[in-house]
């Protein structure tokens, strides 16, 4: 129910705080900025929106397409199609916003102790049980291949940084705070993890809602980034099968395999 980071007083300079999250917001801002130069990921976007819309066969409600986006795509991660990776990701996701938010509401304004605490607690947890569960029992290569949850790759960084940050962010908030050996990890975690934006997949997070839209856009106007719109379930689909058999095949045909998890490792 306390603000921890009051518990720095007098042990650091009074702007410390203050001045280490803004140093991380620029490292975000220019990490995302360098991603996109070197990914050429923007000027992918616009071009391929340009073309899009050249070739469209009809005009499409792009306000509307928009709110879908935010909506599904954003908010609810519709992309997900397995329901527990999805909820991992909507834990650790919302928890994450809500802790970044009370976390610069502590350090900015003036809360000492009430709801705002409470509210950093929560979203720490939350990013703590969807980080946790999706690390050691969703990421396919542990529970589809077989491997350790202990193997780590580049990919990693990002959840593996996020996790250090949260995890020490709170033991040292339950400790009592101050000026300890569990402040410092915490600050090395905390900058590993905004501040290795560039290497991680931290940015990817800006990119999905752009790449979610501009699909969403490319269907509604017909040239659904030079794909076939028709499904099976389609009649003109089913007439095109020579087999009879396909022509009138359940929709749920050759969906075996997933009819089980993917544990034959």
């Amino acid at each position: 129910m306390t603000n921890p980071f009051l518990s720095l007083a007098g042990s650091v300079p009074p702007n410390f705080m203050k001045g280490f999250l803004s140093i991380m917001v620029a490292a975000v801002v220019l990490g995302v900025l360098l991603d996109i130069i070197h990914k050429g990921s923007a000027r992918y976007f616009f071009e391929n929106w340009r073309r899009s819309k050249e070739k469209g066969r009809k005009d499409v409600p792009v306000a509307s397409i928009a709110v879908q986006t935010a909506v599904v795509d954003v908010l609810a991660s519709g992309e997900f199609c397995n329901q527990r990776r999805r909820i991992a990701h909507l834990l650790t996701m919302y928890g994450f916003v809500i802790y970044l938010v009370t976390t610069a509401m502590m350090v900015f304004g003036d809360h000492p102790a009430g709801l705002v605490p409470t509210l950093w607690f929560i979203g720490g947890l939350m990013v703590l049980l969807g980080g946790y569960w999706f690390w050691f029992f969703i990421r396919v290569d542990v529970a589809a291949e077989g491997h350790t949850p202990f193997r780590i790759v580049r990919a990693d960084l990002f959840i593996l940084s996020l996790l250090a940050s949260v995890t020490l962010g709170l033991l040292w908030a339950w400790t009592g705070g101050g000026m300890g050996a569990l402040f410092r990890l915490y600050i090395l975690a905390t900058a590993i993890l905004f501040g290795s934006v560039y290497w991680s997949k931290f940015a990817h997070m800006f990119f999905k809602p752009a790449a979610a839209f501009e699909k969403r856009l490319s269907k509604a106007n017909g040239t659904a980034e030079n794909l076939p719109l028709q499904t099976r379930d389609d009649p003109e689909q089913q007439k095109r099968h020579s087999m009879e058999l396909l022509q009138n095949a359940p929709m749920d045909m050759g969906l075996g395999i997933k009819r089980e998890a993917p544990r034959h490792y």
